[in-house]
């Protein structure tokens, strides 16, 4: 069963970073009339049980964006390309499924899903499940008359991208990735709607928690940024787990010291309507 669709939104599949356990990691849905991409898909078939959670088809579901080859975001990635396979087989998937990245992005999940699938899974790979790579600046046309920016995240660690997203009602959505925000993107980065960015912590509780050292960034980083960015609506993500009772209250009261937007600190499965906020 489907959720109906109701202007552009948000769902929120997982929130957490890498490890954690009480809640699943960082990937979303993001839809509008006409369309939807996922964008990421977390590190295991937990991916399903969300997808399933939030009464999301993958039937529905026509294009996928890897920001990056950590584990916490491609590994489920392998899980929805065999399970929308799966589909094809069964005559219940219509037309193609389209995986946009970077080269390493797209290389590491073609490998993993070449030595792990079944070879009448294999067949469909580039016949109707297509990789479809993306470089730093491209422009993407999806359904729906929706166009995603692409842009190099300029990573420490990891080639990473993220993109600016702009709906068919004209409401721009930014995702940064899962990394500190870099100022050669800041034409890419300003004067958005919607601003996804991580927070791996509190600031309060850097020392327990060294974001720092992860080369991650916390919620009053993320609210000064937002402000400097001239951001109409900010959105955390890839948190730690150990506070999501109280993650809500805290996260926001520290953003909002520097930054007087709108805050959001979603749980996983909410739904955030961002075409409210124009």
């Amino acid at each position: 069963m489907t959720t109906q669709h109701k202007g552009d939104q948000i769902i929120m599949l997982g929130t957490g970073h890498a490890t954690v356990t009480h809640c699943y990691n960082t990937c979303f849905l993001l839809k509008w009339a006409g369309g939807s991409m996922l964008v990421d898909a977390g590190g295991g078939n937990g991916i399903l049980s969300q997808l399933e959670k939030s009464g999301t088809s993958l039937s529905d579901i026509r294009n996928m964006f890897i920001t990056h080859a950590h584990t916490d975001h491609i590994l489920g990635a392998v899980w929805v390309v065999r399970m929308v396979i799966q589909l094809m087989r069964r005559g219940t998937y219509h037309g193609n499924f389209t995986i946009f990245g970077h080269d390493k992005a797209l290389t590491t999940l073609h490998t993993i899903c070449s030595l792990t699938l079944a070879a009448g899974y294999k067949s469909y790979i580039g016949e109707r499940v297509l990789f479809r790579e993306v470089k730093d600046g491209d422009t993407i046309d999806l359904d729906g008359g929706t166009a995603i920016r692409c842009f190099d995240i300029h990573s420490t660690k990891e080639k990473q991208f993220g993109f600016r997203a702009t709906l068919p009602d004209g409401v721009e959505v930014v995702c940064l990735g899962d990394e500190p925000y870099n100022e050669a993107n800041r034409q890419q980065a300003t004067d958005a709607d919607w601003l996804l960015c991580e927070a791996f912590c509190l600031y309060a509780d850097r020392e327990k928690f060294k974001p720092y050292e992860k080369h991650h960034s916390t919620a009053l980083d993320a609210g000064k940024m937002a402000h400097s960015l001239n951001t109409r609506n900010l959105l955390l993500y890839h948190t730690e787990d150990t506070t999501l009772s109280t993650r809500k209250q805290s996260y926001t009261a520290e953003a909002a010291i520097n930054f007087t937007g709108g805050i959001y600190v979603p749980d996983d499965l909410e739904v955030i309507d961002i075409s409210a906020s124009r």
